[in-house]
């Protein structure tokens, strides 16, 4: 996009405390109300849009340069782009032969709104400096930047609301993988229920990897239908919004521990601790990227992890139940679980990633190892 193309395309992104970044539109013409977090990655950009997770966020990219590599369909983590709005310094236009289609294409195709052009290493420092906020997107040019701060203030955003059910499945549907490129799979000789809160494909694509047989379920499904499938065991994916939100997810695990052994990632590891009678809250910027280092407290090993989470699970209140497995090397935050008396387990972390690295991936033979133990 040249420089006329750019003045043309006049668009700013403005956050509740008033501040104003302008920029220029490189996605869909849509104005839109969103909650702004950062995102450390250098890479993966197809990855974070497509992660549910990111639903209701509009995700700033801290590395200055954006779409190098295009977009393709095997890179897909959910069935569509779900970020509410994207922010990023500079847009390029792809040169690699895995794209299929620019960034900027994919994003207008998906409704997406994003915005080029803004300074996102101030932006990202008023984020960490003052927290996660509340902001209005606009491409249109028809609102000022005052009302647009009007806007983002009145929006009612992200906490207390459940996000999950809007991301997850309308129906039950068996998981097919077959594998990349030859790869060859495990005979899946057992049979897990997973339960969809926003589940990325490549935590479907490594539960078949580990010789499981994949039935996802919508969110609301109830725990007494998820026993009646009989399943070897169950899975509580990651996810959107306000764990808190999400009640009944939380009285379906209650219902389910100690009847069937039990992993969650993410908002599933949330709504483990939730079940035991535990709180959660809310972090002042979240973790988002693929460079977040955690401790495994029984090796002391440290493991990068690519997280992305805007809450966490408070330990006061579950240490009797469940033994602290992980934390976060950053902030000492609670980075995952262990009952002590019942097969149940979750990281708060992604071991999947995708983007990220896969110092974990061995979580997934853990949980197949405690269903057969």
């Amino acid at each position: 996009m040249n420089f006329a193309e750019r003045r043309e395309r006049k668009a700013f992104l403005a956050l509740a405390d008033g501040s104003v970044f302008h920029g220029y539109s490189v996605g869909a013409p849509i104005d839109t109300c969103g909650e702004v977090v950062f995102n450390t990655g250098l890479s993966g950009y197809q990855e974070i849009l497509s992660d549910p997770s990111y639903a209701g966020q509009f995700v700033v990219m801290t590395a200055p340069e954006i779409g190098n590599y295009g977009v393709n369909a095997e890179d897909m983590e959910s069935r569509k782009f779900f970020a509410a709005g994207f922010v990023v310094r500079e847009l390029n236009e792809p040169s690699n032969w895995r794209s299929q289609e620019s960034l900027q294409a994919a994003l207008v195709r998906h409704k997406i709104p994003a915005i080029a052009g803004i300074d996102t290493r101030t932006l990202t420092l008023l984020l960490r400096e003052n927290g996660t906020q509340k902001a209005f997107i606009c491409t249109s040019g028809e609102i000022e930047p005052n009302a647009a701060v009007e806007k983002a203030n009145s929006w009612q955003g992200i906490d207390n609301q459940d996000y999950a059910s809007i991301v997850s499945c309308e129906k039950s549907y068996e998981f097919v993988f077959e594998g990349f490129d030859g790869e060859k799979l495990p005979t899946a000789d057992l049979h897990i229920v997973a339960y969809d809160f926003g589940v990325k494909y490549n935590i479907l694509r490594n539960l078949c990897r580990a010789g499981m047989r994949v039935t996802v379920v919508p969110s609301k499904t109830p725990a007494k239908d998820v026993l009646a499938m009989k399943p070897d065991g169950v899975f509580l994916s990651n996810g959107p919004g306000d764990p808190a939100a999400v009640g009944y997810a939380i009285e379906n695990t209650r219902n389910l521990i100690g009847k069937v052994p039990i992993m969650g990632i993410c908002l599933g590891h949330q709504i483990i601790g939730l079940a035991l009678g535990g709180k959660t809250e809310k972090l002042k910027f979240g973790h988002h990227g693929c460079n977040q280092p955690v401790m495994d407290r029984s090796t002391r090993a440290v493991e990068i992890s690519s997280q992305n989470h805007n809450y966490m699970v408070m330990q006061q209140g579950i240490e009797d139940k469940a033994e602290i497995t992980y934390e976060n090397l950053n902030d000492g935050s609670v980075e995952g679980l262990k009952l002590k008396n019942e097969k149940v387990f979750s990281v708060q972390f992604h071991p999947e990633a995708a983007p990220g690295p896969h110092d974990s991936l061995r979580l997934f033979k853990q949980f197949r190892e405690m269903i057969c133990s």
